[in-house]
């Protein structure tokens, strides 16, 4: 859209379905860039894409022509599709848990976002996802009702 100038940094968090241990090392990198690609091929900056083996991070500049969910959808479904024709979840069909994360970031936070997300592993190493989560939310003053959060292992 010509005149339109824009600056929005999202991370974008999602899980697998039923918080299942299914994005397997071998792969998780090929998932990561084919997520990238989908980012990048909707018009938008990848700037990362990473994670561990029950959910993902994606950290985007945003294109105000698109809404995110609509973003969210299409890395969502896509990816899907990429793993299951691809067949990496050997005798499972795969997917996501409905809903996602999403939480907004200045110019001057790439840097911290980016190493945050390049350094999933050892950063879970410490902390669940579910108590990154709760983190996120609180940190960023969202709104919640926990029965409409994703589905926690414990």
């Amino acid at each position: 859209m010509a005149g339109t100038y824009s600056q929005v940094y999202l991370q974008i968090v999602f899980a697998v379905k039923g918080r299942q241990n299914l994005i397997h090392k071998d792969w998780k990198e090929d998932l990561n860039k084919y997520i990238s690609g989908i980012i990048t091929g909707k018009g938008h900056k990848s700037i990362i894409v990473n994670g561990v083996e029950d959910h993902i991070h994606a950290f985007v500049g945003l294109k105000p022509a698109m809404a995110i969910s609509d973003l969210v959808r299409d890395m969502k479904n896509n990816s899907t599709n990429f793993i299951n024709d691809n067949n990496l979840v050997k005798g499972k069909k795969f997917s996501w848990q409905a809903g996602f994360g999403v939480f907004s970031y200045s110019q001057s936070s790439i840097r911290n976002v980016y190493n945050y997300i390049l350094n999933q592993e050892e950063h879970h190493r410490k902390k669940t996802f579910k108590e990154e989560y709760f983190k996120f939310l609180k940190e960023f003053e969202i709104e919640y009702d926990e029965r409409y959060l994703f589905d926690w292992i414990d």
